[in-house]
């Protein structure tokens, strides 16, 4: 079987490095966990929960081909199946790309290359509209608390009295998600700013919440697209085999 590839990583700080056609090297001691949506009575997805977590390790390296049988590490398929990982997404940071909305009290930046297919924006109306009518309070927190769930980060609610995001809190965490109502794993969640760099070694924007392609068919690469709705991905997860 193919060796994974290494690479030294310095000053042990929570960092993911992606390797030339091959996996996410996930260094700094980065709790690994597997959430999945939770759907709400609307049958929207309304809150992430946590089902496992996996043992703490150092340093692990995350299979991006989408192949691995070693489900979400890296065993070396992306060799074998000679993975085509190129980077495709553009050097723009997320405010250069994104649109805006305007409210009465808080904006909405949205960048629709990233979305992940996650649906949380679906719900109570759809973030767009209680944006638009956040003098509303209940239109505000429902704007608030669904962009706040949306894993991509496509979307983020600014404060117009401060000028500031409102984002979750989170620590440097990565979750593997799971979609049960649409039979699908999802993307790598990256979340509490962790740093990431390209296989050239060009950093990326550093940012509170964004996902990763897993299941190797992204267009927009190293960033989830949402194809994996559309390619069924599964990683393995017996709780999903029972979905169309």
């Amino acid at each position: 079987m193919p060796k994974t590839p290494k690479r030294v990583l310095a000053n042990n700080e929570p960092k993911v490095v992606i390797t030339k056609d091959g996996p996410y090297l996930v260094s700094g001691r980065i709790p690994l966990i597997k959430e999945v949506a939770i759907i709400g009575k609307d049958g929207q997805p309304e809150r992430w929960g946590i089902t496992s977590r996996y043992p703490q390790q150092e340093d692990y390296a995350l299979c991006r081909c989408g192949e691995s049988r070693n489900m979400p590490f890296c065993d070396g398929t992306h060799v074998t199946i000679r993975f085509d990982g190129k980077e495709t997404a553009g050097k723009k940071t997320y405010l250069e790309s994104a649109s805006k909305i305007t409210g009465p009290t808080i904006d909405l930046t949205d960048e629709q290359d990233l979305c992940a297919g996650a649906r949380f924006c679906h719900k109570s109306g759809g973030t767009w509209a209680n944006v638009r009518k956040s003098d509303n309070p209940k239109a505000r927190e429902d704007a608030v608390v669904s962009a706040g769930n949306c894993s991509a980060g496509r979307l983020v609610v600014w404060d117009k009295a401060t000028g500031k995001p409102i984002e979750p809190a989170f620590e440097p965490t990565i979750s593997l998600t799971e979609d049960p109502e649409r039979g699908v794993s999802g993307p790598i969640w990256l979340k509490g700013c962790i740093s990431f760099e390209s296989a050239d070694g060009r950093k990326y924007e550093t940012r509170n919440r964004v996902t990763l392609c897993r299941c190797g068919k992204s267009r927009n690469k190293p960033f989830c697209d949402g194809s994996h709705v559309s390619v069924k991905f599964n990683d393995g997860d017996e709780s999903l085999k029972a979905k169309p």
